[in-house]
């Protein structure tokens, strides 16, 4: 079976790789082949999964190319995971929204817009070309803003294009093992949108326990989303939100504890990953240690500034080991060997919660077989959840509206609804200072 995954010399691949080399069943991957448009770092990053296939004679077979049709042409099943603009772009989404005194982080608020509005373009190429040279590939998308990327993407591939995010895995498993029990064995209640979803139930062999956590403060503030949002604000939702939403419940703080750090997250990793791929040029470089040196800093450092605002400390020894390379193992399992299992993907909501309509892509449980992910039916969110969900999706919908007409007021728009984007004049001069710095914005007329 081939797998493509987009964006193969981005620093996170040797994570889905080492997913794979784990997999020892018949129909696994044997055939990986990544595709960047930068050689550099695709020379890089293979040098990394030599290491780690090394004295592994059945390991997957891995090749790389920079030409995008070669990749996708017979692939079984396509990993996205591309960022347009790079990690320079990032840290100008950032900057460039700090100055404003609005949030810049890379899914959420202006930051997650600009990255949409160039993103979203690219990510419809590549619908389109994969609708051409392999309409019977399933494709799983890990670009971000993941939810709004989905959705553009699955109008050119319909459901055979499922998003995947490890924030709802994380969560479920924190929860769970706080309460004592195994995550494996726990049905997740969780809703909502990318980076934009709470969990309101964790129901172990019939039982919701979720009450139990809830009335226990010790327990409460024990994991990290406790240490982030506080005791009695979980209390207060009677749900425990995903941690991303701190930027929405203290967007204040948020955004001067990231106009005062020294570095923003995107600044650190631009410079971090230039030291990396820099360090790989040299042929005496250790890969593998160079790698997971590397990443051990930048899961550490993952959110610092909102935990510093919360004053939630370090992050636990559990949550520094990724996740979403093992959801993507396990979805691809599931449709390829049609190993029925239930995970919480990105997909059409096809009249999964009622206040959107049928296309609008959401997260949520899924029961997925041979034939994809299928979303299961959940209750009504709650008014002041609904009405985020509802707010984010009408700006994503701008957003897709902007890319496709190429309509700079329509780009405004989409600044200026956003809940955390307070003022037009704001969403002007964002418009403006985006479109000046990112040459993939040029088509914003």
């Amino acid at each position: 079976m081939k797998l493509t995954i987009l964006g193969g010399g981005g620093f996170r691949v040797p994570l889905v790789y080492g997913a794979l080399l784990g997999d020892r069943a018949e129909g696994r991957v044997t055939r990986v082949v990544l595709h960047d448009v930068d050689a550099g770092r695709l020379t890089a990053v293979a040098r990394v999964l030599a290491e780690q296939a090394k004295d592994l004679p059945d390991a997957p077979e891995v090749s790389f190319t920079t030409d995008l049709d070669d990749a996708l042409r017979g692939a079984d099943f396509i990993f996205s995971a591309i960022r347009v603009g790079g990690l320079a772009g990032r840290a100008d989404d950032e900057r460039v929204a700090l100055a404003e005194g609005v949030l810049g982080q890379e899914t959420v608020g202006a930051g997650g817009i600009a990255y949409g509005l160039r993103t979203v373009p690219v990510a419809v190429d590549i619908a389109q070309r994969v609708a051409r040279l392999a309409p019977d590939a399933w494709v799983i998308n890990f670009t971000n803003p993941a939810g709004l990327v989905t959705e553009a993407m699955s109008r050119h591939l319909g459901d055979r294009v499922i998003g995947i995010c490890d924030s709802p895995v994380g969560l479920g498993r924190r929860i769970a093992t706080v309460l004592g029990a195994n995550p494996r064995e726990a049905w997740i209640d969780y809703v909502g949108l990318n980076h934009l979803g709470w969990v309101r139930g964790l129901r172990v062999a019939g039982r919701d326990e979720l009450p139990r956590l809830l009335a226990d403060p010790e327990l409460l503030g024990s994991f990290e989303e406790g240490k982030l949002f506080g005791v009695e604000w979980l209390q207060s939702l009677g749900a425990v939100p995903n941690e991303y939403l701190h930027y929405y419940y203290f967007n204040r703080e948020a955004v001067r504890a990231y106009q005062q750090a020294e570095k923003t997250r995107g600044a650190f990793l631009r410079d971090q990953q230039e030291q990396f791929y820099a360090e790989m040029k040299r042929p005496d470089t250790a890969a593998l240690s160079a790698w997971d040196r590397t990443r051990a800093e930048r899961e550490a450092t993952y959110m610092a500034e909102n935990r510093d605002a919360a004053g939630a400390g370090e992050r636990d020894a559990d949550d520094l080991s990724g996740g979403y390379e093992k959801v993507a193992l396990a979805l691809m399992r599931a449709i390829a060997r049609d190993e029925r299992t239930t995970l919480i993907l990105n997909v059409r909501n096809r009249g999964t919660l009622g206040v959107l309509d049928t296309e609008a892509v959401i997260e949520v449980p899924c029961l997925v077989d041979a034939n994809g992910a299928h979303p299961v039916a959940v209750d009504p969110l709650p008014d002041h959840a609904s009405g985020l969900v509802c707010a984010v999706k009408a700006v994503e919908r701008e957003v897709l509206s902007a890319a496709e007409s190429g309509s700079r007021t329509t780009a405004v728009k989409a600044f200026a609804l956003h809940p955390l984007v307070d003022s037009v004049n704001v969403a002007r001069r964002l418009v403006e200072g985006y479109t000046s710095v990112h040459p993939g914005l040029a088509y914003l007329k």
